[in-house]
């Protein structure tokens, strides 16, 4: 199920979710929307960009490099939602922000043009459906475990028996199930699902990148991020293929965005963490 957020207005930010026929709003609690300096938008980028004439930015919850909101202010943070929000300011365009359950069904709306952006890894197999910018942060990839574990490290996971979580279409799943021999994937719908069956026992680890793990933790009590990793992510602006006219515009939005600073706040803001030491 989709969730639709419409932005009201470049610093106002309200939405309208409408889940089993309730109707709720929220605000970002103050996080500014960097006005981001770049040149005056051509109509054509535009139209490239957001053809609708509103920049609707997919999401996921739970994930700081997406969308995450603050416990106890109930702010909107992360850094695909506030990349649209600058994005939108800077084309000069509202912005809606839709969420979906897990990270594999943005990249299908993005596939079916129901969103124009959003920020994720970018490998090679998601490259054939959607385009992306250069990189502009880099994850460590983990792996997770409940409390009381056997397993002190990836290398304890390919074993008999093992059941390995993974987000149902996820670039994990793709990847450990050709690289794992022993240990059995279980797909999840989402990451509160996934939450539910560590705590259940129902899992024995759970595989992502480690800014996803180090928020499913403190949702699952005495559970532990392992200190090592067993792969990198490259995370970069992806839009739908077909828009070649807002390409360089969006790669000179992007590292104008990592050159002054403005990803650095916006993870901080989210409070990621995992990030690459040595990227």
């Amino acid at each position: 199920m989709r969730t639709l957020h419409r932005t009201l207005g470049p610093w106002l930010l309200a939405a309208l979710l409408g889940l089993a026929g309730c109707v709720r709003t929220w605000e970002t609690g103050g996080s500014s929307v960097p006005a981001p300096a770049l040149s005056q938008v051509a109509p054509e980028v535009q139209q490239a960009l957001a053809p609708t004439g509103v920049l609707r930015v997919g999401v996921y919850l739970g994930s700081p490099t997406s969308w995450v909101r603050d416990a106890r202010t109930g702010a909107s943070h992360g850094v695909a939602f506030e990349l649209g929000h600058a994005l939108g300011l800077a084309l000069g365009v509202p912005v809606q922000v839709v969420s979906y359950p897990r990270v594999a069904e943005v990249i299908e709306g993005l596939k079916r043009a129901e969103v124009d952006m959003t920020f994720t890894n970018a490998t090679a197999s998601r490259a054939k459906d959607v385009d992306f910018t250069p990189p502009l942060i880099q994850l460590e990839l983990g792996v997770l475990v409940p409390a009381n574990s056997r397993i002190q490290s990836f290398a304890d996971v390919d074993r008999a028996g093992v059941r390995l979580g993974v987000s149902q279409g996820s670039s994990s799943q793709g990847v450990l199930g050709q690289r794992l021999k022993l240990a059995r994937l279980v797909p999840v719908a989402s990451l509160e699902v996934a939450q539910q069956q560590l705590q259940r026992g129902e899992l024995d680890a759970f595989a992502t990148n480690k800014a996803i793990l180090f928020e499913l933790s403190e949702q699952v009590p005495g559970s532990q991020v392992l200190k090592d990793r067993w792969g990198l992510e490259n995370l970069a602006i992806a839009i739908p293929k077909g828009r070649e006219a807002g390409r360089a515009y969006l790669n000179d939005f992007a590292q104008a965005r990592v050159r002054e600073g403005d990803v650095k706040r916006m993870s901080e803001r989210a409070g990621l963490r995992g990030l690459a030491q040595n990227p």
